[in-house]
């Protein structure tokens, strides 16, 4: 029976140095960002050029207008999700069948909005990812074309790290290094019965 592990974690806590460390140890993993993306340039498009004018060109969604959209009226989220989230379910569905027919032990889901969209109720395990606030702070604030007015827009979109924690079977603590963070993704493999 495959394990299908849920990974999230608030923005800039390594959530995706975290899901690269599960995949080295062989661990199938699907990247929701990295769906959405391609979602962006492929069947998401119509629909929401649809919703939101102006927000496409050349047959691939403009982010950096969609971003704009979004942060003149943040009631649009819920629009947007409704459109996107259900076509990256049916990804992960598919995804989660391969590796089922691949017979793997394991699956991970990468999910930045596991707890907020109520994802947590299929997968079987939550791997929380966090750090300090001021090592998380730092680390987004690095990102290009990232800004203070970005970041606090996106922290008031998703759940405290402290209640992401409290309702994780699993921690990483991102905050010590890549190897840390490596000891611990093997140590809830083994757990888990890897």
């Amino acid at each position: 029976m495959m394990i299908v592990i849920g990974l999230t974690g608030s923005i800039g806590m390594g959530k995706t140095t975290t899901a690269k460390l599960f995949a080295e140890e062989g661990v199938p993993v699907l990247d929701s960002d990295e769906v959405v993306h391609g979602l962006y340039r492929a069947e998401a498009v119509p629909l929401i050029d649809a919703a939101f004018p102006g927000t496409t060109i050349s047959g691939m969604v403009d982010r950096q207008k969609l971003g704009d959209v979004l942060r003149k009226n943040p009631a649009n989220f819920n629009r947007l999700e409704e459109i996107v989230h259900p076509l990256v379910r049916n990804r992960q569905e598919a995804f989660l069948a391969k590796a089922r027919i691949d017979d793997r032990a394991f699956a991970l889901l990468d999910i930045p909005l596991l707890f907020e969209t109520g994802a947590e109720g299929r997968v079987d395990k939550v791997v929380v990812v966090s750090c300090a606030p001021e090592i998380q702070r730092e680390r987004v604030l690095s990102r290009p074309g990232m800004t203070e007015e970005k970041f606090e827009m996106i922290l008031a979109r998703q759940m405290p790290d402290a209640e992401k924690r409290q309702r994780a079977d699993f921690v990483v603590d991102s905050g010590n290094g890549v190897e840390a963070a490596r000891d611990q993704v093997k140590e809830i493999l083994q757990k888990l019965g890897a």
